[in-house]
């Protein structure tokens, strides 16, 4: 990790920023308005919670369509977009996210059980960075924090927006991205991966893994 710790010391020698989501960006929804009758012979490609919830970046390989008539006023995902799972059965499996890291001009709906998150400037993070940053260990102790419940839980956008994120320089992002990239290239050392994702995200000190 000493190159991530070089370009830290040589673009942010007083520390990496951090900034509240509500600050970054703005939130979502998914479809509205929509019946079953919608998903079937549908003419749009459609982003279903599942895909949300398995994948660190969207799986556009999909078939999942939905019924979208023209002139229809309904959110689509952009690149760059974090999407979340709204609602779960126990509150570690609330706010799960994907990002769209394809640049694709297909256009793409979410289902109505999750909701997104567009930043305003979208050239301050990478993607490819964001897809394992939400997915770290300190986030998704905030993103747990924020959902509530007692059969179901669901996700506060309102209080999302309290959640605190880093911003290290793109420089830095890339690396990280990379580093962890070629981890998940091999399952075998999956605890590897995780201990080096939470590590290298926590942008401090850690122990070393067991």
């Amino acid at each position: 990790m000493s190159k991530i710790d070089d370009l830290l010391k040589k673009y942010c020698p007083n520390g990496v920023e951090v900034r509240t989501l509500g600050e970054l960006g703005e939130f979502y929804g998914g479809l509205t308005g929509k019946s079953k009758e919608d998903f079937k012979d549908g003419n749009a490609k459609f982003i279903t919670y599942m895909n949300v919830y398995s994948n660190l970046k969207l799986n556009l390989k999909t078939d999942e369509k939905v019924k979208i008539s023209d002139g229809e006023k309904q959110h689509t995902i952009e690149y760059g977009d974090i999407l979340f799972t709204g609602s779960s059965e126990t509150p570690d499996e609330c706010g799960m996210s994907s990002v769209l890291c394809d640049i694709t001009s297909e256009k793409l709906y979410l289902n109505s059980f999750s909701f997104g998150f567009r930043f305003f400037d979208k050239k301050l993070f990478e993607p490819e960075f964001t897809k394992y940053l939400f997915r770290s260990n300190d986030l998704r102790k905030q993103i747990i924090k924020t959902a509530s419940g007692v059969t179901r839980f669901n996700v506060s956008k309102e209080r999302m927006k309290k959640v605190v994120i880093p911003i290290p320089p793109i420089e830095v992002q890339k690396e990280i991205a990379h580093i962890l990239d070629s981890f998940t290239e091999l399952t075998a050392r999956r605890k590897q991966y995780e201990y080096y994702r939470d590590a290298l995200l926590s942008f401090g000190k850690v122990s070393p893994p067991p």
